[in-house]
């Protein structure tokens, strides 16, 4: 039987390892075999019968598939680089990440992995968190042919309701992933306009939600919902569905690319300075749709609403 192993349980990964364990357990495979920097955090995955080990290295070594999902390139390339100068076997084991990293990380891990016989394949997803709890996350994936083979049938209908084949150049996955995300915060920074116009205009939120939702779609809706229900600026005792710094961190991915093909990505460029400046009023603590508290302040309101915390 395979044993698969992950790594990273922030508030996505969390929710897809959670669901790759159902499947497992469903299945009577072996149980997941996961790690992460804060081992506590994987409590609900053992729980649900998962398997903590602390060394990443040691996951590796006794898994045939090993997941990431984790904040930055820089992560990666770490957890990568040290498997890799282990000088432990990696013949045959496949790599999947799942986050949001530059092509250029994913090309030289995709090398690097070659090279020690072993396969990358680039998965990252577009969704937030409450879309990975439900399993209906939309994956890109890119890599070997073999090894996408082998890693499709643990996403579709597991983790994501789709995935979308880039072929067998990982970084297209990447690319994919990237230029998605340009969508993602314009359509943010949108949401969060019509919002404050609505408020401001004594039209009110909820007809203004009513109508993003059923005239947009369920992903503009649930931005919406982002905004209305406080969870743009979630309590600091707990985790944004995705945080500020990492929508800042893809948005700087997309723009240091435009401007090297000579694209000019205005709207995302306003979207990127509200987050930032969500971010200096307010801290680490912030949803990716926090620019809407930005844009209450200047159209004169408070950052906060009577939903989202108060400081």
């Amino acid at each position: 039987m395979t044993q698969i192993g992950w790594y990273g349980l922030g508030s996505m990964g969390l929710a897809m390892a959670n669901n790759l364990q159902r499947h497992l357990a469903a299945k009577k495979a072996l149980s997941l075999l996961y790690s992460n920097r804060t081992m506590s955090r994987g409590s609900p995955l053992q729980a649900r019968g998962g398997t903590p080990e602390p060394d990443f290295k040691n996951v590796v070594s006794r898994s045939a598939i090993i997941f990431t999902m984790v904040s930055n390139d820089s992560v990666l390339q770490s957890l990568l680089g040290s498997v890799i100068g282990s000088g432990h076997s990696l013949k045959d084991k496949i790599f999947v990440d799942c986050s949001t990293v530059h092509p250029q990380t994913v090309s030289a891990a995709a090398t690097q992995l070659k090279d020690a016989k072993a396969s990358f394949v680039a998965a990252p997803v577009f969704g937030g968190n409450p879309i990975a709890v439900d399993g209906k996350l939309v994956f890109a994936i890119g890599g070997p042919g073999h090894a996408t083979q082998v890693v499709k049938p643990l996403i579709q209908d597991v983790m994501g309701r789709r995935v979308i084949d880039c072929g067998e150049d990982a970084t297209k996955a990447s690319l994919l992933k990237i230029a998605g995300n340009i969508v993602t915060v314009n359509m943010m920074e949108a949401v969060g306009e019509a919002q404050v116009f609505a408020e401001k205009t004594g039209l009110g939120t909820g007809p203004m939600e009513e109508l993003i939702g059923d005239a947009f779609g369920p992903v503009a809706g649930g931005y919406s919902k982002r905004l209305t229900t406080g969870a743009y600026a979630p309590p600091l005792d707990s985790r944004p569905g995705f945080g500020v710094s990492l929508a800042i961190k893809d948005a700087r991915h997309a723009m240091a690319m435009a401007a090297e093909q000579g694209v000019e990505l205005p709207g995302l460029e306003i979207a990127r300075q509200n987050m930032e400046a969500a971010r200096d009023y307010a801290g680490e603590c912030l949803d990716s749709s926090s620019m809407y508290g930005t844009l209450r302040q200047k159209a004169g309101l408070e950052f906060w609403n009577e939903k989202s915390r108060r400081e």
